[in-house]
């Protein structure tokens, strides 16, 4: 498998970020670029692979929708698990919307030593089928999960979210004015480079009170 390993800037906090990307951009996007050096000068490790059918579509060109959440959940194991061997220290996973959903959906469905997991832009439903919404699962993930989430994002905003289910152990924080990328209007008085930089700012130091005290294994 490939995959794209961004070191820390510094000594770094050993902690290792496993990001997936999301449905229709592939492990090098702009968004995935930035928070990747973002967490870099944070002293956080990320490493960065793509889906099976993102890996075709660069090889061959053509666009092809995801594969259904099985397939995607058994290869993000596959990561986990070679990364897990290769690493020093406590791990999180990760990743931009669809990516960020199947994260969670891996530590509902398989026991693994990992510490939790961030998600840029969580899915929780379809724009503009909100009756659908995608988190029963969070009851079945023990370890905590971090949702940095545009408060307008059309696949779950801020009203709509604040009147699901609540989950212990899922935590949100908002952005400002922030769509499903994070990007908010000009009026808002905020930048989408900003929102992106306090996400990421935000989710190193929640990792790090989780990790706190714990030393390199």
């Amino acid at each position: 498998m490939t995959i794209l390993v961004t070191d820390p800037m510094d000594e770094g906090k050993n902690i290792t970020l496993i990001l997936a990307h999301g449905a229709g951009a592939p492990m090098d996007s702009e968004f995935m670029e930035e928070v990747a050096q973002l967490y870099s000068s944070l002293g956080i490790k990320v490493i960065r692979f793509e889906f099976p059918y993102m890996a075709e579509r660069r090889d061959t060109g053509k666009k092809r929708p995801p594969d259904r959440a099985p397939k995607l959940v058994a290869h993000w194991k596959a990561v986990a698990e070679q990364v897990l061997k290769e690493i020093k220290g406590p791990c999180f996973v990760g990743g931009k919307s669809m990516g960020g959903r199947m994260s969670t959906m891996l530590l509902a469905e398989h026991d693994l030593p990992i510490k939790g997991s961030v998600c840029f832009g969580y899915p929780y439903h379809a724009p503009g089928k909100p009756e659908k919404v995608r988190d029963a699962h969070f009851a079945d993930v023990e370890q905590p999960i971090l949702i940095l989430q545009g408060e307008r994002d059309a696949f779950g905003t801020k009203d709509e979210v604040m009147s699901y289910t609540t989950y212990p152990g899922v935590e949100h924080h908002w952005l400002k004015d922030g769509n499903h990328d994070l990007k908010p209007r000009k009026a808002s008085g905020v930048t989408h480079e900003e929102n992106i930089k306090e996400a990421v700012i935000v989710s190193s130091q929640w990792m790090a009170n989780i990790t706190d005290g714990e030393e390199v294994s």
